[in-house]
């Protein structure tokens, strides 16, 4: 995974109830577990804007509900620094599904604004995207 130019802070934890960003049909997913995170000794495990996460479908179409899938974290809520010295902040926690570990997205398109570190780490996301901010 290429290293992200910001510093992210980790502010969704596992069991937090996420938008779903694209058209593949679901609307809100929970975050069940995340990809090579990392934590400390009886801290639970949290994750922010362009981590790997896996998460299970609450809310959506007959065919993606109650199913996990793996998904991106696009948008957060909690601001988050940049090198250049500007915070960035989004109004929704939101992920956009993934059929495989290699990036290739569920869906066709995204809704809303995407975090310019999605882009430069899951170019996959960055060619479905509308809105990079």
């Amino acid at each position: 995974m290429k290293a992200l130019k910001a510093r992210i802070i980790k502010s969704l934890n596992l069991g937090a109830t996420v938008d779903v960003a694209d058209n593949s049909g679901a609307k809100k997913a929970r975050i069940i577990a995340v990809k090579k995170g990392k934590s400390r000794k009886g801290r639970q495990i949290a994750c922010g804007v362009g981590a790997l996460v896996k998460v299970s479908v609450k809310e959506g179409n007959k065919d993606v509900r109650k199913q996990v899938f793996w998904a991106v974290v696009v948008r957060q809520k909690k601001p988050y620094r940049r090198l250049t010295g500007e915070r960035i902040c989004f109004e929704s926690n939101a992920v956009v599904l993934l059929k495989d570990t290699a990036g290739n997205p569920k869906g066709t398109q995204t809704k809303g604004p995407v975090a310019r570190e999605v882009t430069d780490r899951w170019p996959f996301i960055a060619k479905i995207a509308g809105v990079i901010v």
